[in-house]
């Protein structure tokens, strides 16, 4: 009895925070959330404090000896990649999807000097403390710009690359103007539920909103009620800083590893567009030319453009998303 009490509650929990109707404050540890795999937690020491990456290692029934990591991007974590990692476990890999500091449920320091190479560092202790020394790996959106620096920074450990709508294809600070952290701290404080979802409509979903995207926009928006919020602003803000100052456009001829670049065509993501002139604004976020650009700059990469698709292809378009990506694994 006692069991079911508590698997009643735990699906109540979930779904009730799950509800667009009525959406769930959520505390910066994301407590309430159940992920669809048991979450580990990795103990480390960074930059003097001690923090807590919380991360999922999937295993397969029927392993290949292959390992793939999975990088979230800016508005999301480890949850959003569940058909994803099921799809992947299913084809014999083993998968592991961290999130990085400052997201989902791991740590949120309220003082910490982002880089993409701290977060690889970081990432990469996992792998150590697993004894995993290579990778096949697939970043998402900011996700894809640290994915990028951890093939650079790590090409030993990289077996393979796949981009799956990066951000950070075009260098955003000779675009458009800086924006102090302080300003940005102040921009995440208005966020709400309505702004998020208008934001996802607009460069996400085509402006068509289904059932399907409301675990996305609530495990984010939540946050927004309780009153942890702030240290999620501030995170937020340090993040944006780290995205607008450190590109990794001009690295990509460095890329060693064979790479895949999934890019669905109707994203129109680019930060800072507010802020630029409105010539140029309408030069930014143009993936269906940037991924052409992107390939030619990578050597030894493929690109799979996915037309009418946008920035999310894995959540929008799966069936779209998967057969490119696992036909360049079985390569």
């Amino acid at each position: 009895m006692k069991i079911n009490i508590l698997i009643l509650f735990v699906i109540t929990a979930f779904s009730t925070c799950f509800s667009q109707d009525k959406l769930t404050e959520l505390d910066k540890d994301l407590a309430a959330v159940n992920y669809p795999f048991e979450v580990k937690i990795h103990p480390l020491r960074s930059q003097g404090q001690d923090q807590i990456m919380a991360y999922v290692d999937v295993l397969s029934p029927n392993p290949n000896g292959k390992t793939v990591l999975l990088m979230h991007g800016k508005n999301f974590n480890v949850a959003y990649w569940e058909q994803t990692i099921k799809e992947l476990s299913k084809e014999g890999y083993r998968v592991i999807a961290a999130d990085q500091i400052g997201f989902g449920k791991s740590t949120k320091p309220s003082n910490y000097q982002y880089s993409f190479q701290q977060l690889a560092h970081n990432t990469k202790s996992i792998l150590d403390s697993l004894k995993i020394n290579k990778i096949i790996l697939l970043g998402h959106s900011m996700g894809g710009m640290l994915a990028a620096r951890f093939a650079l920074s790590y090409p030993e450990m990289t077996d393979k690359l796949i981009l799956e709508n990066p951000i950070g294809l075009e260098d955003y600070k000779v675009l458009t103007s800086y924006q102090t952290i302080d300003a940005n701290y102040q921009s995440e404080l208005k966020n709400t539920v309505e702004s998020y979802r208008n934001y996802q409509l607009k460069y996400y979903y085509d402006n068509t909103w289904k059932p399907e995207y409301d675990p996305w926009l609530n495990l984010l928006a939540g946050w927004t009620l309780h009153e942890d919020y702030p240290i999620i602003a501030w995170n937020a803000a340090l993040t944006t800083d780290m995205i607008f100052t450190q590109p990794v456009v001009y690295e990509f001829e460095n890329i060693k590893c064979p790479t895949l670049l999934i890019i669905g065509t109707r994203d129109r993501t680019a930060i800072g567009r507010e802020r630029a002139p409105k010539d140029i604004q309408l030069t930014m976020g143009l993936y269906n030319e940037l991924g052409k650009k992107t390939q030619k700059a990578i050597p030894n990469s493929t690109l799979v453009e996915l037309d009418d698709v946008g920035h999310l292809p894995h959540i929008e378009s799966f069936e779209r998303f998967i057969k490119p990506l696992t036909e360049f694994l079985q390569k």
